[in-house]
């Protein structure tokens, strides 16, 4: 017997039932007007996570909660929006429903916005063994496990556990990669030393592996070339054109033969979009994105539509699609969410969808960020600042933005973080137990 997950009744209105919290379907689901629609909003999850600054939670320097807000908080004054804690299994498109894990959701319309997932590239070794960083939670482990490597660091009297535990493998060269290396290696500049006075810190090293030839290569020649010079002045060890053919007994080993001894690494090289079943193969073209028109919809479907990050809409100017990034995926759900309100409206034409590029931003360290917008180009510290006031203003709620902005001031001005806590339940037990007994 099929269970039929409780919803009110849509009565006179049709229902838009929207896969995922992220960027693109948060926008659908605030834009879609309630009068003609009954809005249902499905995630794993009971927040929306502002993805852009995992990094400064894994790295310290931001709260947890600063970057997390809860859908029924952001949502509470929308009328007939329901948010549902669940899992979407597969979408019968036949019957116009999706199966979930608390039972079958029908629609009129469906948005499937899941987003996308790291890319291992098939290899599943390194999927188990690595750090990665697409959820808060997943930034909140990497904490733990930074933090629990330089405690186990600080304790043991043998020179190559030492190594292991205070070398870092940062692998993907792309904007969180140089985010990520810079961070580290501003906490062990201004941070560390002061932490672990009893022992050389500065011995720890970041490597920042990229298979391809120049780092930041979404961005100019001359943004990668600022990129690689300010890291190598943070003393970041960057290695360029090799990849990561496997990580076994502390050994990651390269394409190009180095073999860097680690106990930490980071993987943030790729990313793949989230697949649903229900699709037919012939749907997901490159990148594991589903293929849709100018207007967002699936192929064959005018009632289903998919945005953001798991979507591929292929034009002569994005022949491989549009960035995986916050500004498609936002646009796309206005898009989306306009077409739907003017067609019930008025019976209006759906329009086109029309990417307008805002640009790219990429932080590399205090003071100094590349910015690049349609009409300029500029690096350094007003690339910082525009940095800094783009993502404070980007963060949903009042609240969470005077936190970050205190937090960011307060990290400048006394060359400090003060969010160091090492959450014991989220560390491995069986993993504490093998170091504590390596390195006693």
């Amino acid at each position: 017997m099929t269970t039929i997950c409780n919803i009110p009744p849509a009565k006179d209105k049709k229902r838009v039932v929207i896969i995922g919290g992220g960027f693109g379907g948060l926008k659908v689901a605030t834009t879609l007007d309630p009068k003609y629609f009954q809005i249902v909003l499905l995630d794993k999850r009971n927040y929306h996570q502002f993805q852009p600054l995992f990094y400064q939670v894994a790295t310290s320097g931001l709260e947890p909660s600063t970057i997390s807000f809860p859908f029924r908080k952001v949502l509470q004054k929308r009328p007939d929006l329901h948010f549902r804690l669940c899992s979407a299994l597969s979408v019968d498109t036949e019957l116009s429903c999706v199966e979930t894990t608390i039972g079958r959701v029908r629609y009129d319309y469906l948005v499937v916005a899941t987003g996308c997932d790291t890319n291992f590239f098939g290899n599943n070794a390194l999927k188990k063994s690595s750090m990665v960083l697409k959820s808060t939670t997943e930034a909140i482990k990497m904490r733990n496990k930074i933090i629990f490597s330089l405690e186990c660091a600080a304790s043991t009297a043998d020179f190559d556990e030492r190594e292991k535990l205070l070398n870092f493998v940062i692998v993907g060269g792309g904007a969180t990669g140089v985010e990520l290396a810079g961070a580290l290696a501003e906490m062990r500049k201004f941070v560390l030393p002061k932490d672990y006075p009893d022992f050389k810190v500065q011995r720890m090293r970041i490597y920042l592996v990229d298979g391809l030839p120049r780092l930041l290569n979404a961005f100019s020649e001359k943004a990668s070339k600022e990129a690689y010079d300010h890291l190598t002045d943070l003393h970041v060890d960057i290695v360029l054109g090799a990849t990561v053919d496997s990580y076994a007994n502390d050994e990651v080993k390269l394409s190009n033969g180095d073999v860097i001894k680690s106990k930490n690494l980071i993987w943030v090289a790729g990313v793949k979009g989230n697949s649903i079943e229900g699709f037919e193969k012939e749907l997901y073209g490159r990148g594991n994105r589903i293929i849709v028109n100018e207007y967002n919809q699936v192929n064959g479907f005018k009632n289903v539509f998919a945005i953001g990050d798991t979507a591929l809409v292929s034009t002569p100017d994005t022949p491989n699609g549009h960035p995986q990034v916050a500004q498609p995926a936002i646009q796309q759900g206005v898009n989306v969410a306009n077409n739907l309100n003017n067609f019930e409206a008025k019976g209006s034409p759906f329009k086109p969808f029309k990417y307008v590029d805002k640009g790219s931003l990429a932080t590399i360290g205090r003071n100094s960020a590349v910015a690049e917008l349609p009409y300029a180009q500029f690096r350094g510290f007003f690339a910082w600042v525009l940095w800094l006031f783009v993502h404070i203003m980007t963060i949903v709620g009042v609240k969470n933005r005077l936190m970050v902005f205190i937090n960011w001031m307060w990290s400048y001005i006394t060359y400090d973080q003060s969010l160091r806590l090492l959450l014991k339940d989220q560390v491995p037990e069986s993993e504490g137990k093998e170091t504590c007994q390596e390195t006693a």
